[in-house]
This record gives structure tokens, C-alpha cells and sequence, in this order.
């Protein structure tokens, strides 16, 4: 492959205050190497290596806020508590003295223990119903206080993002954790105001968390928000079966304040509605843009081989042809593309793609999950 210096793929970006060399994001990816929560050299050293070779932005892993249970697994860091912002504070510094942008993931799990790891939290899981999925109890209820005081964790997260100097943030909405638990009618059995027989009102939550993190942040500093149709309960599961349906779930949340849409699928190249004709195959992120008018990212497998869920299984993903991602790019059916375990195994991924030095390439396998590389 030749050089790709002048694509698509390394063009510039730029919204509101965010200033990007490129349109490669680092997606967030679990890694669970922060020690009790707390964010070390370790960390800072391998989110700089990204950031030194040529990743446009990087998204931190799923980092917690002040909840009594919104974490899973204990090596998942905090994103409160002054140890654990002044590990994200040399963090965000070693990124930016490499030359990279970046923002964390704001995160709650909400009612979902881990698969990795028999952990769990001293207070009882939360989420919308008590259900971690349709059927399957787990946790408690939220009260209206729980509400509340998750709305104002969320919002004291955000500020803290900004005095700490992240470029971005990232709200995870995606994946069966809390938000996506209150869009997700199985999951969402609740009887008040944030629930009802449409996915406009089981958006409420998310709208409030991502209204709470604007007026903490103002008008200026981009908010981006992950969302999937698919859970990590039920890959087959889907939120919105239409257009129509999306436009309802996704307008009251850009209307709310986020600037970005990251749209998860397992698969980028996958049309996300192939059943309509006259579509031009439009993904999840492409239909979201259309939609909405919001810029958007696309994420899923890029670069890989193998399924997402297969790779934890010890098959292997080697690298593909971005033919695909291209041409998309190239007809602005999205704005920018998160790459995770090709990033994940290969901190030169960027680089090497840039310069077309494919066969120096690093395939993703298991192994490279047990260690920060």
C-alpha cells in the first residue's frame, strides 16, 4: 500500500474548540490496569506512545464518576477523588507534550457485573430497573435521589475534564451500561417520567446527563456521546428499526448539547437499515448524520479481521484493506473513525497505515489485552 498522507483519513478536523491533524480516533477500550482506581505512569506512558505517532484524537477508557457502584471491576480507574484526577492530570499532559488531543470517557456501568472478573462494588449495582437484562435481575431501582445525584456527578465530572486541560470529553451511552439501560425497553421497566412507549422518552436520562455536562463545560468545549444499538447482552438487539425511529432517539440528545455522535457497531462496513433501498448503504454513524446533522464517528473492526467478541475468545484479527473506510470517508458519510484493538496492539498503527507500511503491522491477538504496550 502507498502512502496515504493526502487521503481522507488525513485530512484535518476541526469543531468548536477541537483541533484534530486527522480523522483517527483512539476508541475507549477497558484495560483495568489503573491500581485502585488511581491512573499511574504506566497509564500516561501508553496513551503518549498513541499521541506521538500520529493518532488525531485519543479517547480514554471507560473512567468512573462519583457513584457508590458505577464501577465493575477494581481495576477501572475513577475520574473523581484528587489522587485519581492528578493521575489523569499527568496523563493529559504527556498527551499533549507528545503533540496528541485528548478526552476521557465519562462512565456509569450501571446494573452490568463483569464478565472478567468475580469483583464486585460494596454498595448494590444500579440501573433504570433493577434488570442487567430483560429477565435478569440485578442491582436496585434508582430512585429519583439516585437520579439526581448521578445528573450532578456527571456534571462535576465534565468541569473537572476541562480544568484539567482534555481537549474533549466522551460520554458512554453505548453497550448495555447505564444510559443505553434507560433507552433499552427491556432494561427500562420504570413507571415515571423516564420511561414510556417510545425511545424519545426513554432518552430522557441520557438528554439530562448530557444537558448537566454542558452547563459544566459551556458552549465552547465539544461533547461527544457513544452509542450503540447493540448490547453486550444481546448483540441482536436493536433500539431503532426505522429512521423515523432514530431521528426520535438521537435529536433530543444533540438537541441537549452533544456535538458528536460515536456510533458502535460490531462492523463499520455493515448498512445499518439494508432492508431500504436507495440508501447508498449508510452505516449507523452515516444515518446518524444524516439524521441529526451532528458530526459523527464510526467505529468497528477497523483493521481487523475478526469479530470484537471472538478476539476475547483468543482468535486472532489481522489487518485489512481500508478500501471501504476510504470511500466513505471520501463521500463525508462520516466525519471521523475510531480504531480500538488494532490501536490496542500497535501503538504505530497510525503511522505505519500513514506511510503504508503495512507488513511492519502488528496483528491484535488476546495476549496483547494482558499488557499496556
Amino acid at each position: 500500500m502507498t502512502s496515504l498522507t493526502d487521503s481522507p483519513l488525513f485530512q484535518p478536523f476541526r469543531l468548536k474548540s477541537l483541533d484534530l491533524p486527522n480523522r483517527i480516533v483512539m476508541a475507549p477500550m477497558t484495560r483495568s490496569f489503573a491500581k485502585d482506581g488511581i491512573p499511574g505512569p504506566e497509564n500516561a506512558a501508553y496513551y503518549r506512545r498513541r499521541a506521538e505517532a500520529d493518532v488525531g484524537l485519543i479517547l480514554s477508557e471507560g473512567t468512573v464518576i462519583d457513584r457508590p457502584s458505577a464501577r465493575n471491576d477494581p481495576g477501572i480507574p475513577l475520574f473523581h477523588g484528587q489522587a485519581a484526577l492528578d493521575g489523569w492530570k499527568e496523563v493529559i499532559d504527556g498527551v499533549h507534550a507528545a503533540g496528541g488531543r485528548m478526552g476521557p470517557q465519562i462512565w456509569h456501568v450501571g446494573a452490568v457485573a463483569s464478565f472478567l472478573t468475580d469483583w464486585v462494588p460494596d454498595d448494590p449495582f444500579e440501573g433504570p430497573s433493577g434488570l442487567a437484562a430483560p429477565g435478569t435481575p440485578l442491582g436496585r431501582a434508582m430512585t429519583d435521589s439516585d437520579i439526581a445525584d448521578t445528573l450532578d456527578a456527571f456534571g462535576r465530572a465534565a468541569a473537572d475534564a476541562k480544568r484539567l486541560g482534555f481537549d474533549t470529553l466522551e460520554i458512554h451511552g453505548a453497550h448495555g451500561y447505564l444510559l443505553d439501560q434507560f433507552f433499552w425497553s427491556g432494561t427500562n421497566q420504570r413507571t415515571d417520567g423516564y420511561n414510556g412507549d417510545s425511545i424519545a422518552r426513554r432518552a430522557r436520562f441520557a438528554a439530562e446527563v448530557v444537558a448537566a455536562m454542558r452547563a459544566a463545560v459551556g458552549p465552547d468545549f465539544p461533547i461527544i456521546l457513544r452509542l450503540s444499538q447493540w448490547k453486550q447482552q444481546d448483540f441482536t438487539a436493536r433500539l431503532a428499526t426505522t429512521p423515523d425511529e432514530m431521528a426520535r432517539w438521537l435529536l433530543p440528545l444533540v438537541d441537549a448539547g452533544a456535538d458528536v455522535l460515536h456510533c458502535s457497531q460490531r462492523r463499520f462496513w455493515e448498512p445499518e437499515f439494508p432492508e431500504l433501498d436507495g440508501t447508498d448503504g449508510l452505516n449507523f454513524a452515516g444515518w446518524a448524520k444524516k439524521l441529526t446533522g451532528a458530526a459523527t464517528i464510526s467505529v468497528g473492526s477497523v483493521g481487523l479481521s475478526g469479530d470484537f467478541m471472538g478476539a476475547f475468545a483468543g482468535e486472532g484479527a489481522g489487518a485489512t484493506g481500508l478500501g471501504s473506510l476510504l470511500e466513505r470517508l471520501e463521500r463525508d458519510e462520516f466525519d471521523l473513525i475510531a480504531v480500538g484493538r488494532a490501536l490496542l496492539a500497535d501503538p504505530l498503527w497510525a503511522r505505519k497505515i500513514r506511510t503504508g507500511d503495512v507488513e511492519a503491522l502488528t496483528d491484535f491477538s488476546a495476549e496483547a489485552l494482558g499488557v499496556l504496550a
